[in-house]
């Protein structure tokens, strides 16, 4: 039996996505330029060097940030991908996951910061994030396709607004968690705000403002998986085409890639954050 009456949300979204479409056209054009070409260079450092050279430079960084044995995991780990024959993919990806990644964080932790500055923006800003928060994933995809059409770049850009929430939450939480005893201490030694923020707020809120971090780049790889729907390409593109063709093998080959991508990633920013939090004290 049909309601009594119907509310058209989605008749309004399609014409305000039709009005976008018709009137920022020009916009969007230059996102798309900006991100392919941000995109392109990432996944060119990535995926031209010997497969060795980079198993070699993020093993380095690993045993930098957490020692020889997140070191050899890595080196393991990165091998296995190489051998299922999956590397270009996992670069691909990686290359998606760091740029959606770095513009998320960009964005997420100055909003935080404004957010726990002023209530006003607080309240303003914490619907908005529930909202991209809790949207289905599959439903970003859907605009991003209309605005930005085929391709990584609308992976990239679905993946940024699902992904930020976090960061701008934790930031929220980790500057509004410092003592006030230390902020007052700053105040009366004469501090101004922005130097109280820069040198006692985010330097004491920054493991919490890594864990936003965190939890940024492991939505950033959920979602470009996803994104392989749009022709984003990588181990999403692999994922999606198993799926579609019933291929176990390269299924298992590429989710075992993505597991491995997600556990290098959640150490080294886990890593990242007891770096700062052992500097901060």
């Amino acid at each position: 039996m049909d309601n009594l009456f119907r509310i058209p949300v989605g008749k309004w979204a399609e014409t305000a996505l039709d009005w976008i479409i018709a009137n920022l056209g020009a916009f969007f054009d230059g996102v798309k330029v900006f991100f392919a070409k941000f995109y392109a260079g990432l996944d060119w450092v990535l995926t031209t060097p010997p497969f060795w050279v980079i198993i070699i430079v993020l093993a380095a960084l690993a045993f930098w940030l957490k020692g020889w044995k997140l070191a050899v995991g890595s080196v393991l780990g990165f091998l296995l991908i190489y051998g299922m024959n999956q590397w270009t993919n996992a670069m691909n990806s990686l290359a998606l996951v760091l740029v959606a990644s770095l513009v998320a964080v960009v964005i997420s932790v100055p909003l935080g910061i404004a957010a726990a500055k002023s209530s006003v923006v607080s309240s303003i800003v914490k619907p908005v994030l529930d909202f991209l928060q809790t949207m289905p994933a599959f439903v970003y995809l859907i605009p991003m396709l209309l605005l930005l059409g085929l391709g990584p770049v609308p992976g990239i850009v679905a993946t940024i607004a699902f992904a930020l929430a976090p960061g701008a939450r934790f930031t929220e939480l980790g500057i509004r968690s410092v003592d006030k005893e230390v902020v007052e201490a700053g105040q009366a030694f004469g501090a101004s705000p922005m130097r109280i923020l820069r040198q006692i707020q985010i330097p004491l809120a920054m493991p919490t403002i890594m864990a936003g971090i965190n939890q940024i780049i492991m939505l950033s790889l959920s979602m470009v998986v996803i994104a392989g729907m749009i022709g984003a390409g990588g181990l999403g593109g692999a994922v999606y085409g198993a799926l579609t063709s019933l291929n176990t093998p390269l299924g298992v080959e590429s989710g075992l890639a993505v597991v491995i991508l997600a556990i290098f990633l959640d150490r080294i920013t886990a890593s990242l954050s007891h770096a700062k939090k052992h500097v901060a004290a």
